[in-house]
């Protein structure tokens, strides 16, 4: 690492982008991993998508018993 960067000739918001979407990224344990990507596999579908539609069902109990 430079002790001193030069940024003279930056360009503020180059790579700003208006309504861009910030898609956090999730880490799972190593075994709930392989848990959740055998089921996806068992379902024919997307991890991402499996993990979603276990996410969006807990959500609605945390709201029904809230």
């Amino acid at each position: 690492m430079k002790r001193e960067y030069d940024f003279s000739k930056a360009v503020r918001g180059k790579f700003y982008r208006k309504g861009a979407e910030l898609r956090l990224p999730i880490y799972l344990d190593a075994k709930l991993q392989r848990q959740l990507e055998r089921i996806a596999r068992k379902k024919g579908k997307d991890i991402g998508d499996v993990v979603n539609q276990f996410v969006k069902k807990e959500v609605e109990l945390i709201e029904k018993f809230r």
